[in-house]
């Protein structure tokens, strides 16, 4: 029968049930089914395999011999320095007490079988392996002076040579990255963050590229129709066009095809989606506190080339040091001295020393990591009340870049396990490990990247792409005036003086001709409003003024005009005045009957307001 997860809970939590291997059903039993053993001692004990061995091995009284010989006997327990996993102190007498995770479970198995036991630390505080075999765990486990050892260590192929690891995973192991709060995300800084460097590049490249498109397909397209109606813009007017509309300048051409008006809408389509996209990822960047960590996995810290800090003698080590391991790629930099395998033991040391201090990259499992960020936090939080940024200078990656399961090891041969894991099977299954692993930590996310009591104010640095193009523009126009400078200076001194003197000669001349003809002036009455000259009509009245007939309104012009014989404006005004295009404007140019030239403005805006200034 089947037990249900409160029944569960409570039979892991009783020190006084003996359960037997009836009562077990296979169905919630889940082992890791892969275990490696030292061919020299297969013939001379049993391994166990898997969940089902766990429930059967009570063959010929095993369990009850095994029993009734811990009873009342005092084990030697390795342990490492692992806070909060496993840990020690050094009690007034002398005597060492182990600590943590591990040790509770041990305080429960010392109650479930009556044993007492003796806590053991190896000469250096580290796993241990091939390489640094010497006082290390292993060599306690290996030389049998221990029992057992009481850590949470993981599965790492080049140790299970020396040491029988438990057939339960107590967990599986995470590592996880730490590294300093990044001021700026790391996407990009300032003007350049909204858009990937790829999307910066396309952008670059279409740039160029649209204003030759544009001329090239306005000259093909007058060539294989004939159309002349369509004049071929230059290339540096196709160029200006692309770069005004990317700024929104606007443009002064005035495309007549079809087909070049469709070039120019594609333009303007692909650049309005173009800055809604950037403007509203820029908006979201410098208001947000939300960063994008600079590493966030394995290849983020080989790439980089970037330093960063582990335990000596932990997992992470022997992941970077044995062949065939998923960190292996990192040996490199290890052996380049990037890789710093620090001795001390207390992690917030470690983390101010080598992460704040240094700028490394703190790399430890979880559960560590989590209570030394918790304590950093408490102990700033004491010294400034309110601000965020001071309590929280350090930042963690969401996702590990190793993972590990995790167990107690025994020494080879040992028949301990076989007594142990089926109550520590009990414990991981109701979820207690769990529990104790976070017991002390409060539930919120202990300094989050988000840090929503945080205003995202503008740095200097969010800035800085503007002022590079600021002084890129001020360099690129003092070029180009310079420039003009030198060619100028060219020009004068290849054209003989003679011609240069003839040439502006006749440019005077022309120039005071042009200015006589287009004298605009505004003494007298001015001109009759511009409607006459389209759609109105000038009549005379019985005081032999000109009005203008405009609708149901009627306005009387200033003075007469001996010029008008008809009533028609157009035929009156526009029979002697010429149409001229002046600074990009359009007018009506005639001569007054007193001699002078005279401007009446065409485009609406300022026909309406000359009419308003000069006519009552």
């Amino acid at each position: 029968m089947k037990m249900k997860g409160i029944e569960l809970m409570l039979a892991a939590l009783c020190l006084t049930c003996d359960f037997k291997a009836d009562n077990y059903h296979n169905d919630f039993l889940v082992m890791d089914d892969n275990h490696f053993t030292n061919d020299l001692d297969m013939e001379n004990r049993e391994v166990l395999t898997n969940a089902d061995e766990i429930v059967s091995s009570d063959k010929e009284g095993q369990l009850d011999k095994l029993r009734n010989w811990i009873s009342g006997r005092e084990l030697q327990i390795a342990t490492l320095e692992d806070y909060p996993l496993s840990y020690t102190e050094v009690l007034g007498n002398g005597t060492r007490v182990g600590l943590g995770v591990a040790f509770e479970l041990i305080d429960f198995l010392k109650e479930k079988f009556n044993f007492t036991y003796k806590v053991v630390v190896p000469g250096f505080n580290i796993i241990g392996g091939t390489v640094d075999y010497t006082n290390s765990l292993i060599e306690l486990l290996n030389g049998s002076q221990v029992h057992m050892a009481a850590a949470f260590l993981p599965l790492l192929s080049d140790q299970r040579g020396y040491i029988f690891y438990s057939t339960v995973t107590l967990d599986e192991g995470e590592w996880i990255m730490v590294m300093q709060r990044p001021h700026e995300s790391a996407s990009g800084s300032g003007l350049l963050a909204p858009f990937d460097y790829r999307v910066w590049t396309l952008i670059l490249v279409s740039f160029l590229a649209v204003g030759p498109i544009i001329y090239i397909l306005i000259i093909l397209r007058n060539r294989l129709t004939g159309n002349t109606e369509q004049k071929p813009y230059s290339l540096g007017h196709c160029a200006w066009f692309v770069y005004g509309a990317l700024l929104k300048q606007g443009s002064v051409l005035s495309p007549i095809a079809d087909s070049t008006r469709l070039l120019f809408a594609t333009w303007w389509i692909f650049i309005t989606i173009l800055t809604s996209f950037y403007t509203a990822n820029l908006t979201a960047f410098l208001t947000l506190s939300q960063f994008t960590l600079p590493f966030n996995t394995v290849d983020d810290i080989l790439h980089k080339n970037k330093y960063f800090v582990t335990i000596r003698g932990g997992g992470v080590e022997y992941a970077i040091k044995t062949v065939n391991e998923s960190l292996y790629m990192l040996h490199y930099m290890a052996e380049n001295h990037r890789a710093v395998f620090s001795l001390d033991i207390n992690d917030t040391v470690n983390l101010r020393t080598y992460v704040e201090e240094q700028g490394f990259v703190f790399i430890r499992d979880r559960p560590a990591i989590t209570h030394t960020l918790y304590t950093d936090y408490r102990q700033r939080r004491a010294t400034s009340m309110n601000d965020e940024k001071v309590h929280c200078p350090f930042a963690q990656a969401k996702y590990p870049i190793l993972k590990k399961k995790r167990s107690f090891a025994y020494p080879i041969g040992s028949n301990l396990s076989r007594l142990f894991d089926r109550e520590l099977l009990n414990l991981v299954e109701s979820g207690i490990i769990k529990y104790l692993a976070v017991k002390n930590l409060p539930n919120a996310e202990i300094c989050p990247q988000n840090l929503g009591s945080t205003e995202r104010q503008l740095r200097n640095g969010d800035l800085i792409m503007t002022y590079y193009i600021t002084m890129v523009g001020f360099v690129i126009s003092l070029v180009v005036f310079i420039s003009e400078l030198l060619f100028r200076c060219i020009n004068q001194l290849c054209t003989p003086n003679n011609v240069g003197d003839a040439v502006a000669k006749q440019k005077a001349i022309v120039s005071r001709a042009t200015n006589q003809d287009l004298i605009l002036t505004m003494k007298g009455t001015p001109p009759p409003p511009y409607q006459s000259i389209f759609t109105g009509g000038i009549e005379r009245n019985a005081g032999n003024k000109w009005k203008y007939v405009f609708g149901s309104k009627t306005r009387q012009l200033s003075r007469e005009y001996p010029g008008f014989t008809s009533t028609t404006g157009l035929n009156s005004i526009g029979s002697h005045g010429i149409r001229r295009l002046i600074n990009g404007r359009e007018y009506i140019m005639y001569r007054a009957p007193n001699g002078e030239t005279q401007l009446v403005p065409v485009r609406v805006p300022s026909a309406a307001l000359f009419q308003y200034t000069y006519v009552d």
